[in-house]
């Protein structure tokens, strides 16, 4: 049986500085919000991977300690060029924001309680849940189509949301189901 990673053209392997551009241009342009910004170069942009490969990264990289789009650019960097690759798309992808936060921090410190900042703020907020939400909703489209996983996303924002248990529990209750209903569904 042919499997659909098996009809894809083989694609070659990013250059570092192939890695560290990408995530550079992409942890400057998503300041604040990166995922969404993310997925644009990676899947639309770029196409260095499908949605559906981008999905499958991105919800290893969720579950694994730490921030999510630092956790993607390692798994990415490695998968691409192995350590150094991982470090050439971190480095990329943290070196602008950390220097932008630097910069932001000593003028809120000497600005902040301007009215007109705190308005700022407020309107800066606003657009970054906006785009959390948009990119959230792609992510779900594809992932949404297939029955089982709109049951165990309900099951999770039931558990979360109506009976208010912890990450944790809802981790270990669902997971493993999760992972046995995904099994049984492989050819």
């Amino acid at each position: 049986m042919v499997t659909a990673a098996q009809t894809l053209p083989a694609r070659p392997k990013l250059t570092h500085a192939e890695l560290f551009t990408g995530f550079f241009q992409a942890g400057v342009m998503g300041f604040g919000g990166v995922l969404p910004i993310i997925r644009r170069m990676m899947v639309d942009e770029k196409n260095w991977l499908t949605q559906m490969e981008f999905n499958e990264l991105f919800s290893l990289c969720q579950s694994l300690p730490g921030a999510n789009v630092v956790n993607l650019s390692f798994a990415f960097g490695t998968r691409e060029a192995g350590p150094t690759g991982a470090a050439a798309a971190a480095l990329g992808l943290m070196s602008a924001p950390v220097a932008i936060v630097l910069g932001l921090a000593w003028l809120y410190g000497h600005y902040g309680g301007l009215p007109p900042v705190r308005h700022a703020l407020l309107g800066l907020a606003a657009t970054a849940a906006g785009l959390a939400l948009g990119s959230g909703l792609r992510i779900a489209v594809p992932i949404l189509t297939i029955p089982r996983n709109v049951l165990l996303a309900a099951t999770v924002y039931g558990l979360a949301f109506g009976l208010h248990f912890s990450l944790l529990l809802i981790a270990l209750l669902v997971l493993p189901v999760s992972l046995g209903l995904a099994w049984r569904a492989v050819p």
